[in-house]
């Protein structure tokens, strides 16, 4: 099978799993720094799994409508539920492609055991996020996530390390980011800087810290930011365009408002 086919099997069957975005980079593409500061080497796939020669990025939105009600259980779920099956279904990449004499690892959607541990300790050890910008999915936002054409931030990403040697796809060069500082206007515990990433990088520890105290009412994560973001045709499916809609004194989308707080009212502490 030529290396063409094996990356059309891989998007065949990410078809057939539902999963609507994925993108391929090659290893030693963390190799080259694009800006600074850059993934540390022990950070980089090869450190981490020495056989890796593509990684392949999954990614799974969450749905606009469910990320409106956040912080809620509504969206904890939505959460969850998208977190296990792109763990489920990183597992079956990386096991077909085992299967067929071609050996690969699934790292799983996160890299820590809790909020308390990533208030201590603020990183993973495996960045979803630049391998989601280095197999062209997206580009970094000021809120310091990957914004993707399709859904702004409002995805989640998993990771195959393959050692098969997979046709990459381009980095996307245009800056997907508008500039609109909605998020950093928008956070409730001021962990955005408006400083382009990665000089604004997120307050990890004040987001931690929030995050802890929703996860004990059963409403984490906050998820503020990436339902202002103004990017992501999914804005326009779901008729979600005009971003005034999230202003609190809008009449024009009392419904909508009503609805929100309804969800918010319930299920949780």
């Amino acid at each position: 099978m030529s290396d063409d086919d094996l990356k059309q099997g891989v998007i065949r069957k990410c078809a057939d799993l539902d999963v609507p975005l994925v993108g391929f980079a090659p290893a030693d593409r963390w190799d080259i720094p694009l800006f600074e500061p850059w993934v540390p080497e022990e950070f980089r796939p090869r450190s981490i799994y020495p056989e890796v020669k593509t990684v392949i990025v999954i990614g799974m939105p969450v749905s606009l409508p469910i990320v409106d009600t956040a912080p809620s259980i509504w969206y904890h779920e939505l959460y969850k539920t998208v977190n296990a099956l792109l763990d489920q279904d990183g597992y079956r990449i990386a096991s077909s492609l085992t299967g067929q004499g071609y050996p690969s690892v699934w790292v799983p959607r996160d890299g820590y055991g809790s909020i308390g541990i990533l208030k201590e300790k603020p990183v993973a050890f495996f960045s979803h996020r630049h391998a989601a910008f280095l197999a062209g999915l997206g580009t970094f936002g000021i809120n310091n996530t990957i914004l993707t054409p399709e859904y702004g931030p409002r995805v989640r990403f998993a990771s195959i390390f393959t050692a098969a040697d997979l046709p990459p796809d381009p980095v996307i060069e245009e800056d997907l980011c508008t500039r609109c500082m909605k998020c950093v206007d928008a956070c409730p515990v001021n962990a955005l800087d408006s400083d382009e990433y990665p000089a604004g990088l997120t307050d990890k520890k004040s987001c931690a810290t929030r995050s802890e105290a929703l996860n004990n009412r059963f409403i984490s994560p906050c998820g503020i930011c990436i339902r202002v973001c103004p990017v992501g045709t999914d804005r326009k499916r779901y008729r979600r365009e005009d971003p005034s809609m999230y202003d609190e004194d809008d009449s024009r989308h009392a419904s909508h408002h009503r609805a929100w707080n309804h969800v918010r009212s319930y299920g949780s502490r």
